[in-house]
């Protein structure tokens, strides 16, 4: 039978051929839909953008969006192990949307007004004692020595926070087709009953965003990378509290950050202020010191 079947397939083809006409035409496939695919398209979605849309509103509306710079003071703690023996350290903090910022740490000094009756310690002056600057993809580290090339491990750890900071996951990932918003649902966060979100892009890179259920504001920001040497994961973790209105949009005085789940850095801004006028060389640096260089002969 099968030589059969074979023999009048090879006689078909044999006839067309020596008649000169081609075998009849297959049907033509059905052309490829060019329309967009809608990743958020579906309940979950819908859900996570009335989260995102609820909490814009919260912080400002037009106001937060498109706000060009803005300036805190205050004063930040670095934790090792959750614990810190520092006071305090002054700081003013710079940062231009979207990828500029100067973060000035002031120098501190020690008063004595009576010496042996009245102390006062950690008054902070007008000096600067280093300067961290990052303009695009460059970062730069200023001390009393010049001005460096800022160290390729902490310059990542830097550009991977604002990847993943409020600021680029409420005006660059909610704007992107390519990113898919999930509903997470509720738990406690910090104390506070709280709505998760997470936002997953084309790079497989995900963040993930705990709102305040009764204030909408964003409280806490989480996302996870593999370590490039060890492969392993590491999550990092930013807290926002004490919200206070300044100029119309609503700001965290209280930030915490967390590695791996312990405590790394606390900063406790005084004061706030956005849209100034800050002159464009603010974030430009000079690299003119190498601290892997030897030292120079005397």
């Amino acid at each position: 039978m099968n030589r059969l079947i074979f023999s009048v397939l090879l006689l078909t083809g044999l006839s067309y051929a020596q008649s000169g006409n081609e075998p009849p035409p297959r049907e033509n496939l059905p052309a490829a839909s060019s329309a967009p695919i809608n990743l958020n398209d579906n309940e979950s979605a819908r859900e996570a953008r009335a989260l995102l849309d609820q909490a814009i509103q919260a912080l400002g509306g037009q106001a937060y969006l498109t706000y060009q710079n803005r300036q805190e003071e205050g004063r930040y703690y670095p934790l090792h192990h959750g614990q810190t023996e520092s006071t305090g350290i002054p700081y003013i903090y710079y940062l231009e949307y979207p990828d500029k910022d100067r973060f000035e740490v002031l120098k501190v000094k020690d008063l004595h007004i009576i010496p042996g009756a009245i102390d006062i310690g950690g008054v902070k002056s007008n000096k600067v004692e280093i300067a961290l600057i990052h303009n695009g993809d460059k970062g730069y580290e200023t001390t009393y020595k010049g001005t460096a090339t800022q160290d390729k491990v902490e310059l990542d750890r830097y550009l991977r926070r604002r990847q993943h900071s409020p600021e680029w996951v409420f005006r660059k990932w909610i704007n992107d087709p390519a990113v898919a918003l999930f509903y997470v649902g509720l738990k406690v966060v910090d104390s506070k009953p709280a709505e998760g979100i997470t936002l997953l892009n084309a790079n497989n890179d995900s963040v993930e965003v705990w709102f305040d259920q009764t204030t909408h504001y964003p409280i806490r920001i989480s996302y996870s990378w593999r370590d490039p040497k060890d492969k392993q994961k590491n999550v990092e973790e930013e807290a926002y509290d004490h919200y206070k209105p300044e100029q119309g949009i609503m700001t965290p005085h209280s930030i915490t950050r967390y590695f791996n789940g312990e405590t790394s850095q606390q900063r406790f801004i005084s004061t706030a202020k956005y849209n100034l006028n800050l002159p464009e060389t603010f974030f430009e640096a000079s690299v003119n010191y190498d601290p892997e260089a030897p030292p120079k002969r005397r």
